[in-house]
């Protein structure tokens, strides 16, 4: 019997950005890689850590996670101890790192953490959003089409 493959959901979540899509178009989604100690990586696996301020940038020629908040491993020597909001370096192709760059400068965009989780091989990964701003006026948009949406569900529940 063929042995079964596992897919590739997302059920291994360890944080998500949720506020990203409150106030951004999010226009492109990739996976990438990073770069971490093994404090962090068992910190992580505890289901601690927060991507809701981190956006991801240049630095050296290379695209690095800014501002995520891993908090330090509790059962490790403060001799191996990580810094919880240093920059982590995320791992893109050469190719990936330049067609980011370019949309970044070129077209006034943002790349945002969208979520961090690890993968079926047990690897930690960041989803990275391409995004633009959204204006106020966008905001409250968005806001009325998903009440609106929330109604006529409600309304088509009732009718059946």
């Amino acid at each position: 019997m063929a042995a079964k493959k596992k897919s590739k959901t997302k059920s291994n979540n360890i944080a998500k950005n949720k506020r990203a899509y409150h106030d951004y178009f999010v226009e492109e989604k990739l996976e990438a890689g990073i770069v971490l100690y093994g404090s962090e990586v068992k910190a992580l696996r505890d289901k601690q850590g927060s991507i809701n301020e981190s956006y991801a940038g240049e630095k050296d020629g290379e695209i690095y996670l800014f501002n995520a908040h891993i908090p330090e491993y509790s059962y490790t020597n403060q001799k191996f101890q990580h810094t919880p909001r240093r920059p982590r370096k995320l791992l893109l192709h050469k190719r990936e790192v330049n067609r980011i760059l370019g949309a970044i400068q070129r077209k006034g965009m943002t790349l945002l953490a969208l979520s961090m989780y690890f993968s079926s091989k047990g690897l930690v990964k960041v989803e990275l959003g391409l995004a633009k701003g959204k204006k106020q006026h966008d905001k409250r948009q968005t806001e009325k089409d998903r009440d609106w949406d929330r109604q006529k569900s409600r309304l088509m529940k009732d009718n059946n």
